[in-house]
C-alpha cells in the first residue's frame, strides 16, 4: 500500500523539489495547529452567559463562566506547553519528528470533537479537555525546527521559517470560518467538528508526505540530497546525541533569546486571546465582523513573514550583516515597532485606527523569523528542536500569565482605560527584551553544538 502511494507520488510531484514539499507540510502543519487551538477565542463568545444582563443571540447553550474562568479556559491552551515541549523535542531528535507529530495531530482531534459533550458536562470537563490538548501541543513547534534544521540549507532558512507561520493563516482562517458558521449552524458544528474535519484530512497528507530527513525520503533525487548535505556541512550530526542541557543552561546567549522569545510569544498570546473580545466588548462589533477584523492582524503578519524571511536570507546571502548583526538589527521590527503600536492604542478610541494599530503590530512582528524564531538554529543546528523546546517551555508561560492579566484590569470594569494598562505592559514586555538581546544575544554557532565522541549516544536509524 504505501510502495503504491510513493510511486504515484512520484509520478505527481517528480518535478517539486522535496525540500518545498516538506515547507509545504510544515506550513500546513503549523496551520492545523492552529486551526484546532484559536477556535476557543471565538467559541467563548458564543457560549458564555452575558454579564451584564444583555439579550444574546442563539448560538446554541450558554453557560454562566464568568470572567475568571474564561481566562482560566483561553489560558489552558498553554499548560501542557511547559510540560511536554522538552520531552517531545527529546523524542524529535531521538526517534524522529513525523511519528511524534502524527501522533499528537490525531489526539488533539479526536479531543476537539469531544469538547462539545465536555462544555456541557461542565466546565472542569471542558478544561481539562484543553490542557489535554496542549499538552498534545507542546512537542510540536520544537518537531518542525528538527524538520528544518535536517533539511534546509542555511541560505534558505529564513523562508522555510517563514513557513512556520502556517499557523497565522491557521488563525485568520479559524476566526473567519468560525465567526460565520457559529452565526449560521452554531457553536457546537461551527466551532469544533468541522475544524476536527480538516484536521482529519490534513493529517492523511502529512503520513504519505513527510520524512524526517533527506536519506529517509524515497522520492529525493540524488542530485538534490546532496546539495543540502553539503550545505549542512559539519554543523550537522547524523549521529543521535543527548542534548547538553548543563551547558545550554549557562550559555549566556541562550537566555537572552529566551528573554526574546518571551517577548515576542506575549505580544502574540495576548493578541491571539484578546483581539476578538478588544473588538467586541470595547469596540463594540458584531461576532462575525470581530472574526474578520480580529484576522487582519495575523494576515499581515503571515504575509510580512514571507518578506522579512526573504530578505534575512538576501542578507545572508550577500553577506551584508554577520549573522548577529542582522538578528540584532531586525529586532527594531520584531519587537521595538510592535511595542509602539501598543503604547499608540493608549491613545486612540476611534475603532478602525485601534484595528489599524493591531495589524501593524502584527505586521512589523512577522520579522520574528528571522529574530527569535531563527536563532536556535543558529546557535546549535543539532539539538534545534531541544532549544526550541526549552525556549518553548518558559516563553509559553506568557499564553498562560497574558489573559489572566487582562482579566484582572478589566474583571470589575470592562473599559479602554483599563485595558491601556495591559497595552503599556505588553510594549514594556517587547522593549525590554529586545534590550537584552542586542546586549548579550549572538547568530553564531555555539561550541557545545558539537559533542565530543565519548558523549554521543547512537542511534541507529
Amino acid at each position: 500500500m504505501v510502495r503504491k502511494v510513493n510511486d504515484y507520488l512520484a509520478k505527481v510531484f517528480w518535478r517539486v523539489p522535496a525540500r518545498l514539499n516538506m515547507g509545504i507540510m510544515i506550513f500546513m502543519g503549523c496551520f492545523l495547529i492552529y486551526l484546532l487551538r484559536v477556535n476557543m477565542s471565538i467559541n467563548i463568545l458564543a457560549m458564555v452567559e452575558s454579564q451584564n444582563g444583555e439579550n444574546l443571540p442563539n448560538y446554541g447553550e450558554r453557560f454562566p463562566w464568568d470572567a475568571g474562568q474564561q481566562g482560566l479556559l483561553l489560558g489552558a491552551d498553554f499548560w501542557g506547553y511547559m510540560i511536554t515541549a522538552i520531552p517531545g523535542a527529546y523524542l524529535a531528535e531521538r526517534i524522529g519528528a513525523k511519528v511524534v507529530i502524527e501522533f499528537a495531530f490525531l489526539v488533539n482531534t479526536l479531543i476537539t470533537i469531544l469538547c462539545p459533550l465536555a462544555a456541557h458536562h461542565g466546565f472542569s470537563s471542558i478544561y481539562a479537555a484543553r490542557i489535554v490538548m496542549s499538552f498534545m501541543g507542546g512537542p510540536l513547534f520544537p518537531c518542525f525546527h528538527n524538520l528544518i534544521a535536517r533539511w534546509i540549507p542555511p541560505n534558505e532558512k529564513g523562508m522555510y521559517m517563514a513557513c512556520m507561520q502556517g499557523g497565522t493563516l491557521g488563525t485568520i482562517f479559524t476566526w473567519q470560518m468560525i465567526g460565520f458558521l457559529v452565526e449560521v449552524i452554531g457553536w457546537p458544528w461551527g466551532g469544533f467538528y468541522v475544524p476536527a474535519i480538516f484536521a482529519l484530512i490534513g493529517i492523511g497528507f502529512w503520513v504519505f508526505l513527510v520524512y524526517d530527513s533527506p536519506d529517509k525520503h524515497p522520492r529525493i533525487t540524488i542530485e538534490e540530497k546532496n546539495f543540502i548535505e553539503s550545505s549542512l556541512g559539519d554543523s550537522l550530526s547524523k549521529k543521535k546525541k543527548i542534548p547538553p542541557y548543563l551547558k545550554v543552561i549557562k550559555s549566556v546567549p541562550f537566555w537572552a533569546l529566551m528573554v526574546l522569545h518571551y517577548g515576542s510569544l506575549w505580544g502574540l498570546f495576548f493578541l491571539l486571546a484578546a483581539t476578538p473580545k478588544f473588538l467586541s466588548e470595547i469596540l463594540n462589533f458584531q461576532i462575525g465582523m470581530t472574526g474578520f477584523y480580529s484576522s487582519l492582524p495575523h494576515a499581515a503578519r503571515l504575509i510580512f513573514s514571507f518578506i522579512f524571511g526573504a530578505v534575512g536570507d538576501l542578507v545572508r546571502k550577500r553577506k551584508l550583516l554577520t549573522n548577529t548583526q542582522m538578528r540584532k538589527f531586525f529586532c527594531l521590527f520584531s519587537h521595538i515597532l510592535p511595542g509602539l503600536c501598543f503604547v499608540g492604542l493608549c491613545f486612540v478610541r476611534e475603532p478602525y485606527t485601534c484595528i489599524a494599530l493591531l495589524t501593524l503590530a502584527m505586521a512589523f512582528s512577522g520579522a520574528s523569523v528571522i529574530t527569535n524564531l531563527q536563532n536556535c538554529q543558529d546557535l546549535a543546528p543539532n539539538f534545534a528542536a531541544s532549544l526550541y523546546g526549552i525556549l518553548n517551555t518558559i516563553a509559553t508561560t506568557s499564553g498562560i500569565v497574558s489573559p489572566l492579566v487582562l482579566s484582572y484590569f478589566t474583571q470589575e470594569e470592562n473599559t479602554f482605560e483599563n485595558w491601556n494598562y495591559v497595552f503599556l505592559i505588553s510594549s514594556g514586555i517587547y522593549f525590554g527584551s529586545a534590550l537584552v538581546f542586542a546586549i548579550f544575544g549572538s547568530g553564531e554557532i555555539q561550541p557545545w553544538n558539537t559533542i565530543e565522541p565519548q558523549e554521543e549516544v547512537e542511534h541507529s536509524d
